[in-house]
């Protein structure tokens, strides 16, 4: 037999033990961190697929930025432009998941197109052009431009007839 000291000792000991076992959250306080959560949720997922969409269309940005360079090159060597990717050797596929590339030359411009398979992103449209440098030596300098689509498209973008960019398309120099 215990002493009565010892007894109320092990039996406060068994009732602070009892009631740590029972320790627990609410349901009014699980409830409250699943609408937080849900709220930054709502918050950061628009932000993130903008960032999403915005990563996708670096692709297109670069692609046109080198197929503009490589037209470049092409016109140094040849004296002049092509409509084939292969030719410029820049190791570009003609489609990706997210864009078409295309090229078509109209009035002495070259476009390189980047159109959007995808509703969400902005096309892109690459211009190669000559200009006469030097007056009197009538040297030709290639000019290149990079325009973007105002808004999310699918459509083709159109052909440019001058060395700027075609209606609501802007510049991508700024």
């Amino acid at each position: 037999m215990l002493k009565p000291e010892l007894q109320a000792k092990y039996l406060h000991y068994l009732s602070n033990r009892k009631n740590k076992q029972e320790e627990g959250f609410t349901l009014i306080e699980l409830l409250v961190v699943v609408i937080i959560i849900g709220v930054l949720a709502a918050i950061a997922l628009p932000s993130l697929l903008g960032q999403v969409n915005k990563a996708k269309q670096a692709e297109a940005k670069n692609n046109i930025g080198s197929i503009n360079r490589a037209q470049q090159a092409y016109f140094l060597e040849y004296q002049q432009f092509t409509t084939e990717l292969v030719q410029l050797g820049v190791g570009i596929k003609t489609q990706t998941e997210n864009y078409i590339y295309s090229s078509a030359i109209n009035i002495g411009i070259v476009n390189n197109k980047a159109t959007s398979t995808k509703a969400a992103l902005k096309s892109y449209l690459g211009l190669v052009g000559t200009q006469v440098g030097n007056v009197q030596t009538s040297e030709a300098l290639t000019v290149a431009f990079a325009c973007e689509s105002n808004s999310p498209t699918t459509a083709a973008p159109g052909n440019a007839t001058g060395l700027g960019c075609i209606a609501n398309y802007k510049s991508l120099a700024n």
